[in-house]
């Protein structure tokens, strides 16, 4: 058990041996959507890999509320993991997973109902959009799978295991990539084959989660009897993961109305940006590990009142985030038009994609910044302020921005830098607070 605190120890290591096996995870699980695409673009051709494209925006904006509901839940359990107080940490534990069955159930029916609708609002080309619908509407048959792995690998987590979330999804990636070779490569179906092998694979992933905290001899431990929610415990959940989910949905909305004024531009660049949304996915593999290790790293630190040590380490994650997010937006740079080509054979394509991942990629570092200092605040029980300032910066702005600059300047790259003038604003705003606001005492005045 006490081999996954990280409270004790030099914070350069336990921060780095927690967050490779995280960033290994996020590694495979970028491979199951990439592959996919991969597949439908080398095997069925461009309008598939253009329909499967189209979904990923709106997959998010489905996802992602619910998997800030789970980055709260990993709040709570953090806090009390490094406070020692299990009984409140086996409740919280609990509540979560009776939540997520409930919010994964709906999900799965929303998200197949409403698969049409939102398409058409996001201007999805007629020619793609009926395998644009069948692919959303398979992947969304396993949404429920989706939003259970992710509240186990958040309750594994915030206890600082992330070795086994890992070793679990090694297996489903493996056995997504070769069910897809069969269904599409070999049998030659259609794009919704691609989307069922990823179902299946999530669920195996959830499944050996679930059973894995079933057995394990530790106090975060399943009881199956104890599922249930328990009211102290959700109001927690919700008040530090409710920001988050706001805040992950409206930004997926702004990102929504990006795909959208792609979509304008026509076929070739609806491929050419999905690939570069792919190959972008593992590219911010740093960013995301970095800052999922900081929250869970911050969370336990101050629930154990080490308040120096969760500045010190805070400090050592955004360093190490910033330096390995600009190295790979340097060698995206130069290797542009030869990863867009990993998926797309055309040149109109790869063009388009190479010159939308040029504008964007050498301004990684700002990203990673803002994602570092979310997952810090988040960590520290102030939720909210990642939230406004990213409903400001990265959906109201970038929203208002692009409504305006296409008009004036209908072109691809218009679209393109909202991305790096938006992290430029967030990010300037996180460094004024995190240098100013007593972050780390208000945790202890927020918390008794």
């Amino acid at each position: 058990m006490e081999r996954h605190s990280l409270t004790e120890g030099p914070i350069w290591k336990v921060l780095i041996l927690f967050a490779l096996p995280v960033f290994l995870g996020n590694l495979f699980q970028q491979l199951y959507n990439a592959f996919d695409a991969w597949c439908v673009g080398n095997y069925i051709g461009d309008e598939a890999l253009a329909a499967v494209s189209s979904s990923g925006s709106l997959i998010f904006m489905m996802v992602s509320f619910f998997n800030g509901l789970a980055m709260g839940a990993g709040v709570v359990i953090a806090r009390s993991f490094g406070a020692k107080q299990y009984g409140d940490m086996s409740k919280a534990i609990h509540t979560a997973i009776a939540f997520g069955l409930i919010a994964g159930l709906f999900l799965t029916v929303a998200g197949v109902a409403l698969t049409p609708t939102i398409l058409r609002w996001m201007g999805t080309p007629e020619e793609v959009l009926p395998r644009s619908i069948q692919y959303f509407r398979y992947y969304f048959c396993g949404a429920i799978f989706i939003v259970m792995y992710n509240i186990f690998v958040g309750i594994l987590h915030a206890v600082g295991d992330s070795r086994h979330p890992l070793y679990y999804l090694m297996l489903s990636t493996a056995v997504n990539i070769l069910l897809d070779m069969l269904f599409v490569a070999v049998l030659g179906f259609d794009v919704g084959a691609a989307a069922i092998a990823t179902t299946i694979s999530q669920g195996i992933s959830a499944l050996l989660c679930f059973l894995h905290m079933l057995r394990v001899d530790a106090p975060y431990r399943i009881s199956l009897s104890q599922i249930r929610i328990d009211r102290h415990s959700l109001w927690q959940i919700i008040r530090y993961g409710l920001p988050s989910g706001v805040q992950n949905s409206v930004i997926s909305i702004a990102n929504v109305f990006v795909q959208t004024n792609i979509n304008s531009f026509g076929k070739a660049a609806m491929a050419g940006c999905g690939s570069y949304s792919k190959l972008e996915g593992f590219a911010f593999l740093p960013v995301t590990c970095f800052s999922q290790a900081l929250s869970t790293f911050v969370g336990q630190n101050l629930g154990a009142g080490q308040h120096d040590r969760a500045k010190k380490g805070a400090i050592f994650g955004i360093l190490c985030s910033c330096l390995v997010a600009e190295l790979i937006g340097i060698l995206s740079w130069i290797f542009a038009p030869q990863l867009i080509g990993l998926f797309s054979d055309s040149e109109v394509s790869i063009q388009l994609g190479a010159l939308h991942m040029r504008t964007i990629c050498l301004f990684y570092f700002l990203l990673a910044f803002s994602h570092c200092i979310a997952g810090i605040l988040r960590g520290a029980g102030k939720a909210t302020v990642p939230m406004f300032t990213m409903l400001a910066c990265w959906c109201v702005f970038r929203v208002s921005y692009i409504s305006i600059a296409v008009k004036l300047v209908p072109r691809l790259t218009t679209v393109s830098w909202a991305y790096p003038i938006t992290w430029t604003l967030s990010g300037i705003i996180f460094l004024i607070y995190f240098l100013k606001a007593d972050w780390l005492h208000s945790f202890d005045r927020r918390t008794t």
